[in-house]
């Protein structure tokens, strides 16, 4: 069902995807897929010629000289990603850190966040950030969560939340989540 509420976008009915821009795209792909469980729908690569050109400049803000390759991913059972290479002139290879405008993170619900942890931890170049830790009070007490690291640099998290979490003693509105299960298929799969 579209949006029928005034507050916000005229027939807006989900977010479509989370848009990430890497450094290089066939890693990318790999970790996304072997590790984190991810399926890719397609891969693309815009045709590279004047006007594309111009069109990359001018809608999304990069150098003219600009080369893109993207893929979407599914990731579970109700978010898509989708990955971003640019070979731009002017680009750099920092990551912004957390508290960096313009910084983000795709969080994992997990069920059993110590095994999710341990398996990260025998991944090579996965960076895990601390242990995972408990929120004791608040409107996220319950929650358990873990920030790591890609072997490139992209911020990630775990995080499990558990159905009586803290903001739900003060208000009725819910956050989305969990899925039954990663493996679900989509309310619209014909299968």
């Amino acid at each position: 069902m579209a949006n029928d509420d005034s507050s916000g976008i005229p027939t807006a009915t989900n977010i479509d995807h989370i848009g990430l821009t890497v450094p290089d795209l066939d890693e990318a792909l790999t970790f996304f897929e072997d590790i984190l469980g991810c399926e890719t729908v397609y891969r693309a690569t815009p045709p590279v010629d004047d006007h594309v050109q111009d069109w990359m400049h001018r809608n999304l803000g990069v150098h003219p000289e600009s080369t893109m390759r993207l893929a979407r991913l599914r990731c579970g059972p109700t978010t898509n990603v989708e990955l971003l290479e640019y070979d731009d002139p002017t680009q750099t290879d920092e990551h912004p850190k957390n508290s960096d405008a313009g910084a983000a993170h795709l969080a994992f619900f997990v069920e059993d966040i110590d095994a999710a942890v341990a398996y990260l931890a025998g991944i090579d170049g996965v960076e895990l950030q601390g242990e995972p830790r408990y929120n004791e009070e608040g409107p996220e007490e319950g929650q358990i969560f873990v920030y790591f690291r890609a072997p490139w640099g992209l911020q990630l998290e775990l995080i499990f939340t558990p159905d009586d979490v803290g903001y739900t003693e003060s208000t009725d509105v819910r956050a989305f989540g969990p899925a039954p299960n990663w493996n679900a298929e989509p309310s619209w799969s014909s299968e």
